[in-house]
Parts: C-alpha cells; structure tokens; sequence
C-alpha cells in the first residue's frame, strides 16, 4: 500500500499547489483529469457515487486487479478532489433489508 500511496501522490503532485488544502493528501483538479489519471495510470473504474450535498457528489473508485481504492469528491463546477485512499477493497452484493 505504501508504493501505492507514494505513487499516486507523484501522479497528482501539481495539483497539490492548487488545492488550497491545509491538508497534504488533498488533491483537486478538473473532474475530468483525475477520471483520466485514475483510468489508465491505475486502471480504475468507478464503483459507486453518492450525494453528499446539493453540490457535491463523492465516488469511489476501484483498482480491482489490487484491491486499492480512491475516493473523490465532486463539486458542481466541475472541479473534483481526492479526498482518502486505501487498500483491499471487498465488493458486497445487496443487503437484505428483512
């Protein structure tokens, strides 16, 4: 996990300077370039989003050949920031309200 962290914060390193975040593991850029970056550097897909706000969306995407995942944020002016990252990720089927 720890190449992998290292890794994706090389990947993302100029948008560090633009995300105006007192915290360091905090990138931001267009929604679009991370998607790209996400996809072929890391082969990712999305494997699910949600509300947060009336203007924010948060997604998580899925490296399921490693198991590390990314979660991104998403405003409605089409900037997106990665907000947390791990590893092992395990896909659930549906939960069984009863």
């Amino acid at each position: 996990m720890q190449r992998v962290l290292l890794f994706t914060l090389l990947a993302f390193m100029p948008m560090a300077a633009s995300a105006g975040s007192p915290t360091s593991d905090v990138f931001c850029d267009d929604r679009a370039r991370i998607v790209e970056k996400l996809e072929t550097r890391f082969g990712a897909t999305l494997a699910g989003r949600g509300l947060r706000g009336p203007e924010t969306f948060v997604e998580f995407w899925v490296a399921e050949r490693s198991g590390d995942w990314t979660m991104v944020q998403n405003y409605t002016d089409g900037r997106a920031c990665i907000v947390a990252m791990g590893e092992s990720w395990e896909r659930f089927g549906p939960v069984d309200p009863a």
